[in-house]
């Protein structure tokens, strides 16, 4: 039992030397937090690596920001394709955020806050979801009413205002009831694939 809390210790020491840029710039200090931010250049937390979020709802696709673009909401920035969606952001910005802080919806799920792929999101109900990829977001459309639901509460109840580092942590290490490996969701994904016809 010794040994197994002296590796979780040296394994939580060396992620958190390696971890701090990342931790700094997924934790803002508003409201707006955790996100799914990157450092980039003078900007210390760029929402989605800078893809345009606006463009997601005008566009119905992924659409990479540019420097020369951008706004700082909540201590966050947000990087546009052109000043229209600037302008379009500036006006309401709240209505342009992805849901769950840009995390992978899919990991949401399970109350970890990681992921969440610039080109794999989908629109919901007028909301913009992020996704890990075509397999998060094919482990969501098993049950989209249920995964919505339960990110919605882990969201509202664990994640929200809290460190993303440390929230990974603790549902990597206590895992939600429902919680799936990568290889138990692709096989879930694979039958559920095989029911439709």
């Amino acid at each position: 039992m010794m040994q197994t809390f002296r590796n979780a210790a040296l394994l939580l020491l060396i992620a958190l030397s390696a971890g701090c840029a990342a931790i700094n710039s997924q934790n803002p200090a508003g409201n707006l937090r955790p996100v799914n931010a990157v450092a980039d250049g003078d900007d210390a937390r760029v929402m989605l690596k800078g893809a345009d979020v606006v463009a997601y709802f005008t566009q119905n696709r992924y659409v990479q920001g540019s420097a020369q673009w951008k706004s700082v909401y909540e201590d966050v920035t947000f990087r546009f394709s052109s000043a229209a969606n600037k302008a379009l952001f500036d006006r309401d910005p709240k209505r342009y955020l992805p849901e769950y802080g840009g995390y992978c919806a899919n990991g949401i799920v399970y109350g970890i806050p990681w992921g969440g792929d610039a080109d794999s999101f989908m629109m919901i109900n007028g909301k913009l979801y992020m996704f890990g990829g075509q397999g998060s977001r094919d482990g969501w459309n098993i049950d989209p009413a249920r995964n919505l639901a339960l990110a919605d509460k882990y969201w509202k109840e664990e994640v929200s205002q809290t460190n993303s580092f440390w929230q990974r942590w603790k549902r990597l290490v206590f895992r939600v009831p429902h919680y799936l490996s990568g290889a138990q969701l692709a096989q879930a994904v694979a039958e559920s694939k095989a029911k439709k016809p």
